[in-house]
C-alpha cells in the first residue's frame, strides 16, 4: 500500500510539472485528442471481441471508409465509441456528476447498433464465462446501481485513481446491461479522471489478460489494489507522454525564438 501511495504521489508532481508548462495550440491539442481516440477506440473495442484492426479502426473514423470484409455491428462500434467520447469531453467541460442518466447516456451512444437495448438495463440474468463472479438477478440491478452511484457520490475519500477504479471493479461486477458495459465502464473511468484534470487512459488490448485478472483479484480477495495499480500506471504514461510531447514543442519554438 505504502508504494502505492508513493505512485500516487508521483502521479500528482507529474500533473503539476505538465501543468507547468507553456501549453500546445489548439490544432496541435485536437491532432493529440485524434491520435489518442483512434488507439482509444480500437484498444477498447477489441478487448471486447471487435476484429477491425488499428488501421482499420482509423480509416473509419478519418475517412468514413467502409471495410468490406467487416460486420456493420462492428463499424457502428467504432463510430458509437468516437460520440461516447465526445459526450464525455462536454460532461467534463460542464464538470457533471455521475448519475443514472449520465451512464444511460454513454451506453446509448456505445451501443448503436442495438436499439432496443440502449441505455436499458438487462432484464435476463447473465454470466461472464471464465470469470470468478457472478453479477446479480436483474431484479436487484436497478438497486445495485442506484446504491453504487450514492455512495460513490457522497463520499470523497481516497485518491480519484483509487475512487475510480473501484467504481469501474463494482460497475462491471454489476454488468447492468446486456451488453457494451465494458466500453461504457472505461468510459465513464475516464470521465472521472479528465474532470480532476488528468488525462484519459487507454489500456490496451495487448494487456487485457492482467486487466481480466484485476477483477479476478478483486472478486476472490476483496482487493481492488491491482486495478488501481492499472489505472495509475497509465495515467503515469499519459501525463509522461504529454510532457515529452510538450517539451519538444516548446523546444523547436524556443530554437526558432534565437535564430
Amino acid at each position: 500500500m505504502g508504494e502505492l501511495i508513493k505512485k500516487l504521489q508521483g502521479i500528482d508532481a507529474l500533473l503539476n510539472e505538465l501543468n507547468s508548462y507553456r501549453p500546445l495550440t489548439k490544432g496541435e491539442v485536437n491532432r493529440l485528442k485524434e491520435e489518442f481516440l483512434i488507439n482509444y477506440t480500437y484498444n477498447s473495442n477489441a478487448i471486447e471481441g471487435n476484429t477491425l484492426t488499428l488501421q482499420e479502426t482509423a480509416l473509419i473514423l478519418n475517412e468514413g471508409v467502409t471495410i468490406g470484409e467487416k460486420s456493420l455491428r462492428e463499424h457502428l462500434e467504432v463510430i458509437g465509441h468516437k460520440e461516447a467520447f465526445s459526450y464525455i469531453e462536454e460532461l467534463v467541460k460542464e464538470k457533471e456528476n455521475i448519475s443514472e442518466k449520465v451512464i444511460k447516456d454513454i451506453h446509448s451512444l456505445v451501443l448503436m447498433d442495438q436499439r432496443e437495448s440502449r441505455g436499458v438495463y438487462r432484464r435476463v440474468p447473465v454470466m461472464i464465462m471464465g470469470a470468478a463472479h457472478t453479477p446479480p438477478q436483474p431484479y436487484l440491478v436497478p438497486v445495485q446501481m442506484e446504491e453504487l452511484i450514492s455512495a460513490y457520490s457522497q463520499s470523497s475519500l481516497g485518491h480519484i485513481i483509487e475512487r475510480a477504479a473501484k467504481f469501474h471493479l463494482d460497475f462491471e461486477a454489476i454488468h447492468p446491461f446486456i451488453d457494451g458495459n465494458g466500453r461504457t465502464g472505461r468510459l465513464i473511468l475516464n470521465l472521472e479522471l479528465m474532470k480532476q484534470g488528468y488525462p484519459p487512459i487507454n489500456i490496451k488490448y495487448s494487456d487485457r489478460k492482467r486487466y481480466y485478472s484485476c477483477f479476478t483479484s478483486y472478486h476472490t480477495k476483496n482487493d481492488p489494489s491491482e486495478m488501481v495499480l492499472l489505472v495509475a500506471e497509465n495515467v503515469e504514461l499519459e501525463i509522461q507522454r504529454y510532457i515529452e510531447i510538450i517539451k519538444m514543442a516548446n523546444e523547436i519554438t524556443d530554437s526558432n525564438c534565437n535564430q
